[in-house]
């Protein structure tokens, strides 16, 4: 970075430099104006995913717990026939987000109203296992869907605390480190400018005495 910064010590490349760290300064505030709000909706998303994964679990269990009942019921195979053709029984719509500048999936996703198979052979569980696992799918998506969110906040968040930490500990440090350099270069400068005209002003007196 100092080798970047090497410049002539003139009041022109000192005015310029300060502008150049004033700039850097409200880039920084900015950037962890950026950084704090993305934490912020990283702890939000954290709790909703923890709140939609206890919710799906709880609804797979359910859907598989309807499903070896229909199995004892009526059997694997009769299970299988009684599948053949069937409709979705869910209906899914993946919109895209944003926030400060991330862009995630959202889900829309609802239980269809399953299609009546043919009632010889099927036991009610059947329709219970299927309900079921329409609604744990409603669910997986809903949690897929905070879950890809929350990890692209995630890197974007991290990514912020990267930029803020380097202009805070490298970029602006060094700057500032020029620019004293130059302003102790000028007053060195000015000083011996002085001395010099000092010096002068008194050898003129001299000769008049």
């Amino acid at each position: 970075m100092s080798a970047r910064l090497r410049t002539a010590p003139t009041k022109s490349a000192l005015l310029n430099l300060r502008k150049q760290v004033r700039f850097l300064a409200d880039g920084h505030a900015l950037l962890e104006r950026k950084r704090e709000l993305l934490t912020r909706l990283v702890y939000q998303h954290i709790k909703e995913y923890q709140g939609r994964k206890s919710t799906a679990h709880a609804a797979l269990h359910k859907a598989y717990r309807w499903l070896a009942i229909a199995q004892l019921r009526m059997g694997d195979r009769s299970i299988a026939q009684a599948t053949l053709g069937s409709t979705p029984s869910t209906s899914m719509k993946v919109l895209p987000r944003r926030a400060l500048g991330v862009q995630y999936p959202s889900v829309e996703a609802a239980v269809v109203a399953p299609q009546p198979v043919g009632l010889l052979g099927t036991d009610p569980s059947f329709d219970e296992a299927r309900m079921s696992f329409a609604q744990a799918a409603v669910h997986l998506a809903e949690l897929a869907a905070v879950e890809m969110a929350l990890h692209r906040l995630i890197s974007e968040q991290r990514k912020a605390q990267k930029r803020v930490n380097a202009l805070k500990y490298n970029i602006i440090p060094s700057y500032r480190k020029v620019i004293k350099q130059i302003a102790e270069s000028l007053e060195e400068e000015e000083r011996g400018t002085l001395f010099q005209i000092k010096r002068l002003r008194d050898a003129s007196v001299k000769k008049r005495t």
